[in-house]
């Protein structure tokens, strides 16, 4: 769930695209010598993101059997989540970013259009349908686990209003963060800082923080604690949607470039 990082290295310019530029580079973590192939990107996202889903969804259905007192149980599962994807984060940033998340790899996307660093729209294509593929993959390994039906749609109606309000303010939170630690140059804190603001969102926004298209179409393949109904997930996604929009516009503004110092005015 991190921004790459643009560095001048060799004369060439990102994965699979022309020599004769920066080349865009994985963050958090150690650069690698050489910008890993774009197959072992996609790898990454798509294991991280199932792995991540396997988290959410396993612990939910653990923290089920565990007690009936709901509080509880989101704290199980909130915590499952916090610890599981620091560790994602920091053991496959330095592969592919630790995107997870299709909302980042659009931000991305959009960043590297306008002249910043970021992924190239043939990553993009390649990245999106990985996480989603892993976290549909991820649902139906936790379900496996506990021996719960491999597919089995979700009940769980998340249609109201201020579930799709709170998925707007967890979205455009979680793309501040990630991209407000790039423009700042502190992308090596991502794997705490992106785990903490998730876990925070967990308790603080009503719709739990699914902030990941990937994820929220993963958590509909499981009628379990962490599912999500199929009818409702065109809308959280649309929701998701607006808040990355909203996100890059407030780091747009935040941490818009300054004057350098010979420049300030003088009284």
């Amino acid at each position: 769930m991190t921004a790459t990082e643009a560095t001048e290295r060799d004369g060439a310019k990102g994965s699979g695209a022309a020599p004769d530029g920066p080349v865009p580079q994985p963050a958090p973590g150690a650069t690698p010598p050489q910008v890993p192939p774009l197959i072992a990107r996609a790898a990454a996202e798509l294991v991280g993101t199932a792995a991540l889903v396997a988290i959410v969804v396993g612990s939910g259905i653990q923290a089920t059997g565990l007690t009936e007192d709901v509080g509880l149980q989101l704290l199980a599962n909130s915590t499952a989540t916090v610890f599981g994807l620091g560790v994602l984060i920091a053991l496959l940033g330095p592969v592919s970013g630790a995107h997870f998340n299709p909302v980042v790899t659009l931000a991305e996307w959009w960043t590297a259009r306008r002249g910043g660093a970021g992924v190239t729209l043939r990553e993009t294509a390649v990245y999106v349908p990985a996480q989603i593929v892993g976290a549909i993959a991820g649902a139906i390994l936790a379900d496996a686990m506990f021996g719960e039906p491999l597919v089995e749609w979700s009940t769980h109606d998340r249609s109201a209003g201020h579930l799709l309000l709170g998925e707007v303010v967890a979205t455009a939170g979680l793309i501040l963060l990630i991209f407000g630690l790039a423009r700042t140059d502190r992308l090596r804190f991502a794997p705490v800082a992106v785990a903490s603001y998730i876990g925070a969102a967990y308790w603080f926004t009503s719709s739990t923080s699914f902030a990941n298209p990937a994820v929220t179409i993963g958590r509909a393949f499981t009628d379990t604690f962490a599912g999500i109904a199929p009818a409702s997930v065109p809308a959280f996604i649309g929701m998701q949607l607006v808040g990355a929009v909203i996100g890059l516009a407030l780091v747009a503004l935040i941490f818009m470039p300054g004057r350098r110092e010979a420049e300030q005015p003088t009284e």
